[in-house]
């Protein structure tokens, strides 16, 4: 039970994988908090442990000093923010949003002058770590927004993350996690290739991965997702259809400032694909299934 020795109230909206965690920490850093989320059992549960139930969106800003969000996609942001009983319709002026959701960036700077045209101010913060990160604490927040709301938020921040990095203004953020998925995808997507090549070569893959870790390729896809590739082991940690929307959210971002970004092309095209061939709700390391499949549907007669 949190003893809310903290004056600074808290909303939460988005109880997930990664939200509920997040909101955990936060309640038991002192703070009191209210919570929302469409599913009533995982409120129930914040609730149990000391929190209060906002009943909505507008139910948790109405009494909030600070509102952190963990949504899927940007149109869930947005419906939480300026839909009916959102939180645009009862925060008071001063209060800071902070979005930890991973979604569009240029969508991101039109939340924050709306949000800024009602007096409110706006923190992008999206994470990295997944749910073990989430669950400890240790999270890596890109953050976006003023320097000073982001100082002021800071203590809160620190209750989820252990990696702080101010990026720059509103959707610099969002655009520091783009950079890392599209980065994740690409060596996800070398993973994958180097697996099935090892397998049609008759080398063991795994012997393969610990030598490469040992030299320039190592990086925490190599070490982490490749084992999962090579084991076959694909319970979802980050789904299928959650990478996919971030390299469309990616691609989207690059046509909107005319980019050329061949290689987000050609991940969200193989995620798309990895989605249409019942994965969507596996981990997004099942790629490497979806590529295994591709050279053994390409296996030349006697080999």
């Amino acid at each position: 039970m949190s003893t809310s020795k903290n004056p600074v109230a808290v909303g939460f909206i988005g109880l997930g994988v990664m939200g509920k965690p997040m909101a955990s920490n936060i309640l038991k850093a002192g703070y009191a908090l209210a919570v929302y989320d469409i599913d009533a059992a995982k409120v129930k549960t914040m609730v149990t442990a000391g929190a209060r139930d906002g009943g909505s969106a507008a139910g948790v800003a109405v009494s909030a000093d600070v509102i952190v969000i963990s949504a899927p996609d940007t149109a869930d942001v947005e419906g939480i923010l300026f839909g009916e009983k959102g939180v645009a319709t009862a925060a008071r002026r001063g209060t800071v949003v902070v979005d930890c959701s991973s979604i569009s960036a240029t969508a991101t700077q039109d939340f924050a002058a709306r949000l800024a045209a009602k007096g409110i101010e706006m923190v992008d913060a999206p994470v990295s770590g997944g749910a073990k990160g989430a669950e400890e604490g240790t999270l890596s927040m890109m953050i976006g927004g003023d320097a000073g709301v982001v100082d002021k938020v800071r203590p809160i921040l620190e209750c989820m993350g252990k990696t702080l990095k101010h990026i720059g203004p509103a959707g610099a953020g969002q655009v520091a996690k783009t950079c890392n998925q599209l980065v994740i995808a690409g060596t996800m997507m070398a993973c994958a290739e180097m697996v099935a090549l090892c397998r049609r070569m008759g080398v063991d893959p795994a012997s393969v991965r610990e030598a490469l870790l040992g030299g320039g390729a190592r990086s925490f896809v190599l070490e982490n997702h490749a084992q999962r590739m090579i084991e076959g082991k694909f319970a979802p940690g980050f789904r299928a259809r959650l990478m996919l929307k971030d390299m469309k959210l990616a691609a989207g971002v690059g046509a909107s400032v005319g980019g050329f970004m061949p290689l987000t092309a050609l991940v969200a095209q193989m995620m798309q694909a990895l989605c249409n061939s019942g994965r969507a709700d596996l981990d997004h390391s099942s790629l490497g299934a979806l590529v295994q499949d591709l050279w053994n549907a390409g296996t030349l007669p006697g080999k």
